[in-house]
């Protein structure tokens, strides 16, 4: 099916690399407008130079946004609604990890700046993007949690803490919206390893044939998986495929939540 999501125009935070990088590939390809922001500015100007080389000019548009600065998201969606003449998706992606040990271990500055990144963004990114999204509906809000968000581990307490707080607030705007009688939808994505710069801590440290393999002894399909799993499962909720799809999450993971 060609054009999935024509006529769309998406935001999507994170989008220099990794998933967001791959999802901003994979909504353009099927005809959505596509604005790139991301605090590594370069990488984002970059991808969107690839992309309107591929998919003619005006195709993506790059912003600088540190997605904790609150005035930043003000001025970074103003600015892309005004280029591609409007917004009607939001995906927040943008996220870090990096927890250093069990709760004991973890410095209380190092909890809060992993829980600022991955919370606070998409609060701000609902907040400030409603308005935009009420003016093309039907709107989607896609935000990228993980299974981390629904299956704890014994050292990562602010990146289970986040992105299960990511999960539930996916769920809160779906309400909330629907209260209000927009037709904007609010779904969260919960991936396992995927092949991102994410896992380049791992690979440093044992190296990368064996990260790869530790991790993928872990999932049932017995790989990790790849960003365009990822890119797939944000192109169905973006597309009007996904119409009477709000509060859902999809476990993009290889079966391991369902060991």
């Amino acid at each position: 099916m060609a054009g999935r999501v024509t006529g769309k125009k998406a935001f999507i935070t994170g989008a220099a690399q990794g998933l967001g990088a791959a999802i901003a590939r994979a909504l353009a390809a099927e005809g959505a407008k596509v604005a790139l922001a991301d605090i590594n500015f370069a990488g984002a100007q970059k991808l969107a130079t690839e992309l309107n080389a591929q998919h003619g000019a005006e195709a993506a548009f790059a912003y600088e946004l540190d997605v904790t600065d609150e005035g930043q998201w003000i001025t970074a969606l103003d600015a892309a609604n005004a280029a591609m003449g409007g917004l009607s998706a939001l995906v927040n992606n943008a996220g870090i990890a990096g927890d250093k040990g069990g709760v004991e271990a973890l410095e209380f500055a190092h909890f809060k700046r992993i829980m600022s990144v991955n919370v606070d963004s998409v609060f701000l990114g609902a907040k400030y993007a409603i308005k935009y999204l009420a003016q093309n509906q039907p709107g989607s809000i896609v935000n990228i949690s993980s299974i981390a968000g629904l299956i704890a581990s014994w050292n990562t307490p602010a990146y289970n803490a986040s992105k299960a707080a990511v999960w539930l607030l996916s769920k809160n705007i779906a309400l909330y919206c629907a209260k209000k009688g927009l037709d904007i939808r609010s779904n969260s994505i919960h991936p396992t390893f995927i092949d991102t710069p994410i896992l380049d801590p791992l690979r440093a440290a044992v190296g990368k044939d064996e990260a790869e393999a530790k991790l993928a002894r872990q999932v049932p399909l017995g790989r990790i998986g790849k960003p365009e799993d990822v890119a797939m499962a944000a192109l169905y909720l973006v597309s009007d495929e996904s119409r009477f799809v709000t509060g859902a999450e999809i476990k993009v993971d290889g079966g391991i939540s369902a060991m």
